[in-house]
């Protein structure tokens, strides 16, 4: 058990000392976080460390160069830093779609190339069958070998269908994680002196509870720079492999008699619906509508009739007129 009668710690100065750390590994995040990008003037404290973490940052870039000089690192794993000629980290990733003469032929012949140069295949599908089967393979390529790939690739293709590449300069976020790593490494130290020499359960346990934050916070960042690295270390290029059309057997392909067929019938079985749509429409609509018009109109006639008969001078019989005598009858 732990004995709290050897000049233990006060609670007070323990938490100080805690903000103390916390608050200075802050200004130096803050300081290395507005350096690179051009922010606002950093603060006499934190702009040496954060200096020193960029001159730091470029010596790592200028010992990967060595490494990015092969063909990748130990046993074939990608270099940690593949900078380019200006000392830059840069994420290749592209795509082309190539029209070849055999399929099984141009993937062996790709595959070593890209083998060649110091690549590997990451994934790889294929389908439809015959003429057209088409294979697409996703090839992991050296940064400093991304233009002989594309050279290569090109050259044994019958026609380049299609090419497209982007680049992302990660340079920058690269060194910012390690000038913020390297500062929370700094406040990892100085927490785990701080429970070195704390007494009591609770001390231990506040401090450990900010060292287990602190090396999370590490572990994701060592985490991000890590992927950033490897995917500027090795391109990401896409192929996709289809094969040269014959017109003669795309003709017939293209025509089916069956299908032909079907769409006839399709068009027939339209055409009567239609008709009965039509006709059922008429019968249950039209016919009633047509028949009370036809019995309006005949009672309209009868009563006309029967008005026009009935009309006249004094309601009896019109006399017809007397014959008028010729003269000298």
């Amino acid at each position: 058990m732990l004995s709290i009668q050897r000049r233990p710690i006060g609670r007070g100065p323990l938490v100080v000392a805690i903000l103390f750390v916390l608050a200075f590994a802050a200004a130096c995040s803050a300081g290395a976080a507005l350096g690179p990008a051009g922010g606002a003037p950093m603060p006499a404290a934190s702009a040496a460390p954060a200096a020193d973490q960029y001159r730091a940052g470029a010596a790592d870039l200028a010992a990967g160069a060595e490494n990015a000089s092969g063909t990748g690192g130990v046993n074939g794993s990608p270099p940690e830093y593949a900078p380019d000629e200006q000392g830059l980290l840069i994420i290749k990733n592209g795509t082309m779609t190539l029209q070849v003469a055999g399929l099984d032929a141009a993937i062996d012949r790709a595959t070593q190339q890209i083998t060649a140069l110091g690549g590997y295949v990451s994934g790889s599908d294929r389908s439809g069958d015959d003429e057209f089967a088409t294979a697409s393979l996703t090839f992991r390529v050296p940064a400093a070998r991304w233009n002989e790939a594309l050279a290569g690739l090109r050259g044994m293709a019958i026609k380049v269908l299609a090419e497209q590449s982007t680049t992302e300069d990660v340079t920058t976020q690269v060194v910012d994680l390690g000038a913020r790593i390297a500062n929370l490494q700094a406040t990892e130290h100085a927490l785990q002196g701080i429970m070195d020499r704390a007494k009591e359960i609770k001390d231990v346990l506040a401090v450990q509870a900010e060292l287990t934050t602190v090396r999370g916070e590490i572990e994701q960042m060592t985490a991000e720079k890590t992927h950033l690295q490897q995917q500027a270390a090795m391109s990401t290029l896409s192929v996709t492999f289809e094969l040269k059309p014959n017109p003669v057997r795309t003709e017939q392909q293209q025509f089916d008699p069956g299908a032909e067929a079907e769409q006839a019938s399709a068009s027939l079985v339209s055409a009567l619906q239609s008709l009965a749509k039509a006709g059922i429409w008429f019968a249950i609509v039209w016919v009633p509508v047509l028949l009370f018009l036809a019995i309006v109109g005949g009672v309209a006639f009868v009563v006309v009739r029967r008005v026009r008969g009935s009309g006249g001078g004094g309601g009896g019989p019109i006399e017809p007129p007397e014959p008028v005598a010729e003269a000298g009858a």
